[in-house]
């Protein structure tokens, strides 16, 4: 559904922006296997609920292509902290100790950035480059298929980048961001995560299991 798009002039003067700062040694996040990582792990065609942030974390062993979600030993950054609160709160789920959500990509939760790359400790470095159009149009598609999808918008940003989206046939979440600084304005309480799997049973369909594996278990996959 996606490879037209990767010849697009605009996705090509991606890739040379993208090679351009390889060149000249920046330190680019997350890796290149891993950019399209939430394209990998929840193909478009298995995706039940969509979540969207922003662009990748900006800082060393964090980004690894799933938006909210760091590598297995790093710490859950604050906004992730806040959503292991509200899951706690929602559905008694103990928070996690690492910071992975993998397990939620697999059962068909696309955890998708608006903006892929980022450049070391420069948080929005790559925005305006081409990689909005591009999930934008990941968007689209998905708002174009017939079955009904959950779509989460936490935040102004997902809010307007989802503007797209058919409210009539799809369910569309939105609250504050789950960031320290907007978390108390409308994000704790909001209770989205039995929302969610309540509209999925609704459809006919398996609830998302939102435990996470302990750290061991993620080692021993």
């Amino acid at each position: 559904m996606l490879e037209a798009e990767f010849d697009t002039p605009y996705m090509q003067a991606l890739k040379r922006f993208l090679l351009h700062e390889k060149h000249l040694g920046k330190t680019i996040y997350p890796k290149g296997a891993d950019i399209f990582c939430a394209l990998n792990t929840t193909p478009l065609e298995q995706v039940r609920v969509v979540m969207i942030g922003q662009d990748p974390y900006h800082r060393p062993q964090q980004a690894h292509g799933l938006c909210f979600s760091v590598l297995p030993g790093i710490k859950p950054p604050p906004s992730l902290v806040n959503i292991y609160k509200e899951l706690q709160a929602d559905l008694n789920i103990p928070p996690a100790k690492h910071g992975y959500l993998l397990s939620w990509a697999k059962q068909g939760v696309l955890m998708l950035n608006s903006v892929l790359t980022v450049e070391r400790e420069k948080p929005g470095s790559h925005q305006g480059k081409g990689w909005e159009q591009f999930t934008d149009k990941i968007i689209s598609i998905l708002n174009a298929q017939p079955k009904p999808l959950i779509f989460v918008l936490w935040g102004n940003y997902a809010q307007n980048k989802g503007k797209i989206i058919d409210q009539t046939k799809h369910l569309v979440l939105t609250a504050a961001h789950p960031s320290p600084f907007s978390a108390l304005q409308g994000f704790m309480g909001c209770r989205h995560f039995s929302k969610i799997n309540a509209a999925l049973v609704a459809l006919g369909q398996e609830p998302i299991d939102w435990r996470l594996p302990s750290e061991t278990a993620i080692e021993l996959k």
